[in-house]
């Protein structure tokens, strides 16, 4: 319980001592500029996340760095566990927020931080607003920055792997950057195996698969696109 105590005090207590930070980059995106704004979320997500990985005793096994193209990416993975998003955000180092469902934006302070870093948030109930964050999500693109997305819609708590929901491709397709498929093994054992009352080490794999252009994609090959990306991903988690 220790451990668990100890995180949640340093993910508290670092999220207050980049209040400086937060300053800097709000005043960044009012002049407009794009670039140092992108650069230090990359820089500042990068961090923390690296800070929480470190004091949960989490160890991240990763490959397949090199499948990371240049440029933004759409970077589609499964998603086990809250822990998901430390150790993606300590392992990349471009500008990438993440499309997130919108109660995490309504949590004090981590909240703000998440509409800051240029994450989406989403109203699955909503189809207009669902509709607007995918649009809102094709402009980030368009500007360079990456973005995470979870096609299961929520934590499998396990080593299982859910279908991915359809339609959330349309953001890598309609501005026309590479999908990186990703599979994460483990994150589930740091905190949903005990059932989300304490943190404890493990290991966890972490595999970026081979890109999926889309630039010149077909529609018989978008068609096939979001089977393709699960079974690269279903397919990392087998052997994993």
């Amino acid at each position: 319980m220790f451990r668990t105590f100890y995180v949640a005090s340093k993910f508290i207590f670092d999220l207050a001592l980049l209040t400086p930070t937060k300053m800097k980059l709000e005043k960044l995106q009012k002049k407009g500029e794009v670039e140092a704004s992108a650069d230090l979320i990359s820089k500042t997500t990068n961090n923390w996340a690296k800070q929480i990985i470190q004091s949960s005793g989490v160890e991240i096994e990763t490959t397949g760095l090199e499948n990371i193209p240049d440029g933004p990416v759409v970077f589609v993975s499964n998603h086990q566990g809250y822990f998901d998003i430390p150790v993606l955000f300590s392992v990349i180092t471009k500008p990438t927020s993440f499309i997130a469902k919108k109660e995490l934006g309504k949590i004090p302070v981590f909240g703000k931080w998440m509409e800051l870093t240029r994450c989406i948030f989403i109203d699955r109930g909503n189809k207009r607003q669902s509709l607007q964050a995918i649009k809102d999500g094709i402009a980030l693109l368009k500007e360079g920055h990456s973005l995470i997305i979870f096609p299961e819609g929520t934590r499998s708590k396990s080593s299982e792997m859910k279908d991915f929901k359809k339609g959330s491709l349309k953001l890598a397709t309609k501005a026309k950057v590479p999908i990186v498929p990703v599979c994460i093994n483990g994150t589930y054992k740091v905190f949903e195996a005990n059932d989300g009352k304490k943190i404890t080490p493990a290991k966890v794999n972490l595999t970026f698969c081979e890109p999926i252009f889309t630039d010149n994609i077909t529609k018989e090959e978008e068609a096939l696109l979001n089977d393709q990306v699960e079974g690269a991903v279903r397919k990392n988690l087998l052997s994993n």
